[in-house]
């Protein structure tokens, strides 16, 4: 049976569920250096749904009560910290969701959905104010029916581009909608997904049986180099509501995007601008002088 969170890391056509890859992976860093050795003192639920999946929120505080928190994993889309209990903690963040350490005297911002106390050094926050998101104990037993199978995870396991070229002659449809297929690739979402295609100059609407070896090696490429520099520049944090990591800090990487909501603009390569247009339920962007 298919958990319903298991269908939840999706992009898609309709936009994103979750942070992107470079998001995750520093929120990954970062529970990984907050969280370990840290003991718990309560655990206080201002959204029930957001803890479901363990029944109701007595029965997750009490999963809680008292363990030690060690370090962070990530498999796929899913935020993973493991317990002295034997057991783990899972963090599944919908859209616009963040985890923020705070002070226990902190104001308990809007949207705030669970809070963490420690028995030392604060607590840690789930802001949701979509009401996506699951924060949930399970055994290890149970955690590989919930997470599934994943798609080709560029930070954790770097693959060679003949294998990516194997696996995406495989897949049927729209460039764009491949890449946003977490059963393909973990994490690239609408943002990533135009700024690979613009960098391998391909169009959105390609299918990967129209692809030469050049074409197919270039898009490996380029996806894992946005990912990556991404990722170095503490990811993207567009409009007052974008990303930020536990701390508060915005990433960087919007200074260096080139076509994403970029319409309008000269686009970087061409003397023409770049150009919006309905994908799905969202947009793409793109340019059409050089993306063929």
């Amino acid at each position: 049976m298919v958990s319903p969170l298991q269908a939840t890391p999706t992009s898609m056509e309709k936009g994103p569920v979750m942070p992107e890859l470079p998001e995750l992976e520093i929120l990954r860093g970062n529970l990984d250096k907050e969280l370990n050795g840290k003991k718990m003192k309560s655990a206080e639920v201002l959204l029930p749904s957001i803890v479901k999946r363990n029944t109701n929120k007595r029965l997750f505080s009490s999963r809680l009560d008292g363990v030690k928190f060690g370090g962070t994993t990530r498999q796929g889309s899913w935020l993973i910290t493991a317990m002295d209990s034997g057991e783990l903690l899972v963090f599944a963040l919908g859209d616009k969701a963040l985890l923020r350490r705070t002070q226990n005297k902190d104001a308990v911002a809007k949207g705030t959905a669970l809070t963490l106390t420690f028995t030392q050094h604060g607590q840690l926050r789930v802001i949701d104010p979509a009401k996506k998101s699951e924060v949930f104990v399970v055994t290890p037993e149970e955690l590989p029916d919930i997470v599934g199978h994943p798609g080709i995870d560029l930070v954790a396991e770097p693959i060679s581009w003949t294998t990516f070229g194997e696996r995406l002659l495989r897949q049927k449809g729209r460039l764009k909608s491949i890449l946003m297929d977490p059963t393909f690739l973990v994490g690239v979402g609408p943002i990533y997904s135009d700024e690979v295609l613009f960098e391998a100059g391909l169009r959105y609407d390609r299918e990967p049986s129209t692809m030469s070896t050049q074409e197919i090696r270039r898009l490996f490429r380029s996806t894992v180099e946005i990912i990556h520099d991404a990722l170095k520049y503490n990811g993207t944090s567009l409009g007052e509501d974008g990303f930020v990591d536990v701390f508060g800090k915005k990433g960087t990487y919007q200074n260096e995007l080139a076509v994403y909501q970029k319409e309008g603009e000269m686009s970087p390569r061409a003397r023409g601008p770049v150009v919006k247009t309905r994908f799905g339920s969202g947009y793409t962007y793109y340019c059409e002088q050089t993306q063929m």
